[in-house]
């Protein structure tokens, strides 16, 4: 896929939230890429981003990767570095983690809002303005942000003069998000879609199971290929090397098929309203 400056992301990325710092997620990295994973999901927030490097490092070095080029590595700027200045000291910081050149997507993980700030448009402004920055001076080679809604975006355009190329949101069978995938597809803005299982509850789902048996697949996989049919970067975790390589198989999904997983009642997940959080 590719993203509006030019810049190849691959269609399935590794998710690495909760997936705790230390020999665990610097070991489930390494295997993501033993297994072919090339796109890599942390975040500040998740307090891995050490291990996250420190496992493509292990890739390099056991020759399943030739060089840092060999993989996409997405981080996110948290919330309490929102600002001009502060989104620099935030950045610094997940770059000394990872112990990388680069960061190739760097996100801003959450939209100000009225529930901490009296200004959030203007804090998500500046904290943009950051982040075109970052990207001007090819610190990082694409910019994007996460759980952003339309009306957020429709307000960094009053002054950003680099729209998002990313929007990064809660996204899979059971909670759709169509009004905010549209309008990124609308805009030129790659979606990504995080917990892609609902945080485990779809693989629990009796319909999903039948499904899974007709494709001879399992319930993961009919949902992460159904994602990448439609066009949007799934980002599933596991630690489990079989669950990586499995989840990593396209499926063929029939139009009959799509069409009940597209129009799937809610189910699982957080759901959680942008505008309403409190952190």
């Amino acid at each position: 896929m590719i993203l509006r400056n030019g810049i190849d992301i691959p269609d399935i990325g590794f998710g690495t939230w909760n997936i705790p710092y230390g020999e665990v997620c610097e070991r489930a990295v390494f295997e993501a890429i033993r297994a072919g994973y090339r796109h890599i999901d942390t975040a500040g927030a998740y307090g891995n981003e050490r291990s996250v490097g420190l496992g493509v490092k292990a890739a390099i070095r056991e020759g399943f990767i030739k060089d840092r080029s060999d993989v996409f590595i997405t981080s996110k700027l948290w919330n309490t570095n929102r600002s001009y200045n502060k989104a620099f000291r935030g950045f610094d910081k997940s770059m000394r983690n990872l112990d990388l050149d680069y960061i190739d997507l760097y996100l801003i993980h959450w939209p100000a809002n009225k529930m901490k700030y009296k200004n959030p448009d203007e804090v998500n402004a500046t904290t943009w303005e950051a982040l075109e920055e970052l990207y001007t001076e090819g610190r990082v080679r694409a910019i994007g942000v996460s759980n952003f809604l339309p009306h957020h975006i429709e307000e960094l355009k009053k002054s950003a003069k680099v729209l998002p190329m990313v929007n990064q949101i809660e996204l899979h069978v059971g909670y759709m998000q169509e009004d905010v995938v549209e309008y990124n597809n609308n805009n030129g803005i790659v979606t990504e879609g995080y917990s892609p299982l609902g945080t485990g509850a779809l693989l629990d789902n009796e319909l999903l199971w039948e499904m899974a048996k007709k494709y001879q697949t399992s319930a993961s996989n009919i949902c992460i290929s159904f994602l990448r049919k439609r066009g949007i970067i799934p980002l599933p975790k596991t630690t489990s090397p079989d669950r990586m390589s499995g989840n990593l198989r396209l499926i063929r999904i029939e139009d009959e098929d799509m069409d009940i997983l597209y129009n799937f009642p809610y189910i699982g997940g957080h759901a959680h309203n942008p505008d309403e959080v409190d952190f």
